[in-house]
């Protein structure tokens, strides 16, 4: 049986589960690694491997909630002794701030409030998308060069998921930008080759162009 997640996504998930829910964990799991898996995904991955965020889901008999009395999602006892008008915690960077993230890539925060996905972006998204619009979806950025700090238009490329799995299967990302444009090229072929053979198999097309078998 395939697996949910690889063994980077898994550390990830490990490393940034606590005090998330699984719909928060599972839409910073879609940002960070350009997937679609659901809560209810998520939720059985946690389960079948024994991983916890530490929420409970509800107050333990007697305890009062941190957030009782307060107002809003994220104040969680705000109104009451956390930070008063025009603090900030010790902690706090300004709208602007860049850092890499655990793989290399660079983040750049773009607001103060909401989840951290919503307050923390890839750069070298923004940078496309302000160009070119939002990425479609099924598709993904990839550094033509593999340099991820190279954040430039010219060494981004917009390709499908499918395409990407070949040119990793295939290992056709290069550090020279030209060679790994031809890698999508060739990608291309090995999935219509790919297809083709599904096809014929299937009894779908004639045994035209494909090797014939030994």
């Amino acid at each position: 049986m395939a697996r949910l997640f690889n063994n980077q996504q898994e550390a990830f998930i490990r490393a940034n589960v606590k005090g998330l829910s699984n719909q928060e964990l599972t839409d910073l799991i879609n940002q960070e690694f350009g997937l679609n898996v659901t809560r209810k995904q998520v939720k059985a991955f946690k389960n079948n491997h024994r991983i916890s965020s530490g929420l409970t889901g509800h107050f333990e008999k007697g305890c009062t909630p941190a957030n009782k009395g307060t107002k809003g999602l994220y104040n969680v006892g705000g109104n009451r002794t956390s930070f008063k008008p025009g603090q900030k915690p010790k902690n706090y960077v300004p709208v602007g701030t860049e850092r890499l993230d655990t793989d290399g890539y660079t983040l750049i925060k773009v607001q103060d409030d909401g989840p951290w996905h919503k307050r923390w972006k890839h750069k070298h998204k923004i940078l496309w998308e302000e160009a070119n619009g939002p990425i479609p979806k099924g598709h993904c950025l990839i550094f033509l060069d593999r340099n991820k700090q190279n954040l430039t238009l010219d060494n981004l490329q917009l390709i499908t998921k499918k395409q990407l799995a070949r040119l990793n299967q295939n290992h056709l990302i290069s550090s020279d930008p030209e060679i790994t444009k031809t890698g999508v090229i060739m990608a291309d072929i090995y999935s219509k080759i790919g297809d083709r053979k599904k096809k014929f198999k299937e009894g779908r097309v004639p045994n035209e162009g494909l090797p014939k078998r030994k």
